[in-house]
């Protein structure tokens, strides 16, 4: 399993476009076999930073979710509606 975290900061005004634009994506991104979920988090105390957590089957599967028709289009949306780039964190399963 491989984890990723999209750190987003949106600009105030975008806010609620931002947040339909990745509830789309999300729900496309759903269909793809490798995609085992995917949450989109709203900071509590400052609203324009969101944190995508994305669970991907494996790498692979994580770099198909790219190729997608709809990822282009995610990506593209939101691009102008960004205060600064976003950035991820990718995480690994810990198992015992």
């Amino acid at each position: 399993m491989l984890v990723v975290h999209v750190h987003v900061h949106v600009k105030p005004e975008s806010v609620e476009a931002f947040k339909l634009a990745t509830l789309a994506n999300a729900r496309e991104s759903l269909q793809e076999p490798g995609v085992a979920r995917f949450e989109i988090l709203q900071q509590q105390d400052d609203p324009t930073r969101f944190v995508l957590v994305e669970f991907y089957r494996d790498a692979t599967a994580a770099a198909a979710h790219k190729e997608t028709k709809h990822y282009p289009i995610w990506r593209d949306a939101v691009a102008p509606m960004m205060a600064g780039p976003r950035f991820s964190v990718k995480f690994s399963e810990v198992k015992g």
